[in-house]
């Protein structure tokens, strides 16, 4: 008969634990080495694209059944909404404004785009959107006109402050009142919007605008298709956000920058300095400083992106160290490279930032580095469309990731883990106002 040796649990349970924290305490405190370029296997895994979902972002059917409550006989009076910023920052304010108007029961005026500001140029809402078209879906939701009566005309419009509204009843009590006594009314809704306390007829306005309502000119929309025709398919659209403004306002500060870039930041920078030691560290592990080229195009890899993808560049003019991701993904094209140098030059910031947004609801996939305005709504839409392959890369996971010591094939495999599961659950891949969680 053969006797077994027993075997001491404990003593071994202990040893074990031991080997694991050294193990451990060897990754968290040794020189970490700046994660290398160098090209990741991937030939035997599936890219993300791949992976079956659970849920995703459709449209909700309350708003696409009708308009749901018909509009009063009389108008209370005309809204103009003042749109400021880049140029799907002015599509959310108008959105919210129509929403505002609905609610107020007013006639909308063609929107004012403030962009001279912000990109240094006078293009405005007709020169970006089909005006007839415009007013035309938007029948039945809210009433929208060209042109003011005679008697309203030459007068300028009375300004109210909404910066501080939030809810339904906030634009009720504080806004009509102006409304119903100057007739004219000019508004920029507040950022921080409660559409969730709108009643659904104001709802659906909102969507109606946001979703159905704005198409492109015919000239700009004919840019934009031959835009689209001329990229390489199947591709992916990568809205990137690493300008010398965007990192100067994000009060980051980045190792290993060549000095044309460390000087293009300190240009834009002003008096926004960059955060230093533990605040630093805790700025940046709350997701708050933008993915460098070098970053994304690691990440890109983590989800198994073959390095021949086709990749649109959906970005600003001045990218900053853009060989860090040229370097792995050598099938970059931009618009700057695709269109005719005329015609590129002859455009505006806002229809440049048009021609970006039509290419990206459009892509075969979408990838953003960002979570800005254009990020959320190209999202939107795409969910609109029916086009699920949408990504958010997490600024946030990746910070805490390499913080915690995760180099190479560790920290590829844990960056794999935390976006799967985003695209799984479908996270941020839509604004939840218009849209409803569907399970698959």
């Amino acid at each position: 008969m053969i006797h077994v040796a027993a075997v001491p649990v404990k003593p071994l349970f202990v040893v074990l634990v031991a080997t694991l924290s050294l193990l451990l305490l060897v990754s968290l405190f040794s020189p970490r080495p700046f994660f290398s370029q160098s090209s990741v296997s991937l030939s035997d895994k599936v890219d993300i694209w791949s992976v079956k979902r659970v849920m995703e972002w459709r449209p909700c059917k309350w708003w696409l059944q009708g308009h749901l409550t018909a509009l009063p006989a009389e108008s209370n009076g005309f809204i103009r909404i003042d749109c400021y910023g880049g140029l799907n920052q002015m599509r959310r304010d108008l959105c919210d404004g129509i929403g505002v108007a609905r609610l107020l029961n007013a006639t909308i005026v063609l929107p004012k785009f403030e962009v001279a500001a912000y990109w240094n140029e006078s293009s405005g809402f007709a020169d970006v959107f089909d005006v007839d078209y415009f007013i035309q879906q938007m029948d039945g939701f809210v009433r929208v006109v060209k042109e003011l009566p005679s008697e309203i005309a030459s007068k300028q419009p009375f300004h109210v402050d909404c910066s501080k509204r939030k809810g339904q009843f906030d634009y009720v009590e504080s806004v009509l009142p102006s409304l119903l006594q100057h007739h004219y009314i000019t508004i920029t809704p507040a950022m921080s919007q409660r559409r969730d306390r709108y009643p659904k007829y104001a709802k659906a306005a909102y969507c109606q605008a946001c979703y159905n309502a704005l198409r492109l000119t015919r000239s700009l929309e004919k840019k934009a298709s031959d835009l689209l025709e001329a990229i390489p398919k199947p591709f992916l659209s990568l809205h990137l956000r690493f300008e010398p403004d965007m990192v100067a306002y994000s009060q980051c500060e980045y190792a290993g920058l060549s000095a044309e870039s460390i000087k293009a930041i300190e240009a834009a920078r002003g008096d926004k300095k960059p955060w230093t030691g533990e605040l630093a560290h805790l700025w940046r592990n709350r997701g708050k400083c933008p993915l460098t080229p070098n970053e994304t195009a690691l990440i890109l890899q983590a989800l198994h992106i073959p390095q021949n993808t086709n990749i649109y560049l959906a970005a600003g003019d001045g990218i900053m160290e853009l060989e860090g991701l040229t370097s792995v993904y050598k099938n970059v094209v931009a618009k700057s490279a695709i269109m005719s140098r005329e015609d590129f030059a002859s455009m505006h910031g806002n229809t440049k930032a048009a021609l970006d947004y039509h290419v990206s609801i459009n892509s075969d996939s979408y990838i953003a580095t960002y979570f800005g305005n254009m990020d959320k709504m190209v999202a939107a839409m795409r969910a609109f469309k029916g086009l699920h392959k949408t990504l958010f890369l997490s600024r946030r996971d990746f910070a805490n990731l390499t913080s915690m010591g995760l180099t190479r094939e560790d920290l590829i495999q844990a960056l794999w883990k935390v976006h799967v599961h985003d695209f799984v659950m479908g996270i941020g891949s839509a604004l939840p106002d218009c849209f409803c969680e569907f399970k698959l």
